[in-house]
C-alpha cells in the first residue's frame, strides 16, 4: 500500500500538502486544462500527476476499465472525489471559484454538474466532429 504523507511525490519529487489531482496524462484537452490550473493549484499546495502513474491505479484501488474515466481528486485525509464531485470539492478552496461550490449546494445542481461533465469526459478526445474510443 502507499503512504500518501510520504510515498506519493509529483516527477520533481515534491509532496502536495492539500492534495493531489490527477487527470489523464494522454488527453491533449485535460493536459491543456492541467497547464492552465497548475498556476492556482499547486501554489494552494495540491499536486498534479496523470492517472497512468503506475501508483495511482494501487493508490485510488480502481479497476482498469475506470482509471480513465474521470479525473480524480485525492484529500489529505483519503477521501477520493471524481469528474464534477472533484471539481466542486477543488471550487470549494479556491475564493473566486466558490461560487461553483455554493450553486452545487443548490437541489439539482450536482446532479446536472454530473451529467454535465461525463458529457464533456465522455468528448474529450473528439476533433472536427469525430471522436476516438
Amino acid at each position: 500500500m502507499i503512504s500518501l504523507s510520504s510515498d506519493i511525490t509529483d516527477a520533481k519529487g515534491r509532496r502536495a500538502s492539500a492534495g493531489w489531482v490527477f487527470f489523464d496524462g494522454e488527453c491533449p484537452f485535460c493536459i491543456s486544462l492541467v497547464r492552465r490550473f497548475l498556476p492556482v493549484l499547486a501554489p494552494r499546495g495540491f499536486g498534479l500527476a496523470p492517472l497512468q502513474d503506475p501508483r495511482v491505479q494501487e493508490l485510488l484501488a480502481l479497476p482498469a476499465g475506470d482509471l480513465l474515466r474521470e479525473m480524480r481528486a485525492l484529500t489529505p485525509d483519503g477521501r477520493v472525489f471524481g469528474g464534477a464531485d472533484a471539481v466542486i470539492w477543488l471550487a470549494k478552496g479556491i475564493w473566486w471559484a466558490w461560487p461553483l461550490y455554493a450553486l452545487a449546494q443548490l437541489p439539482g445542481m450536482r446532479a446536472a454538474m454530473r451529467a454535465a461533465y461525463r458529457w464533456v469526459a465522455a468528448r474529450r478526445n473528439c476533433n472536427n466532429g469525430t471522436c476516438a474510443r
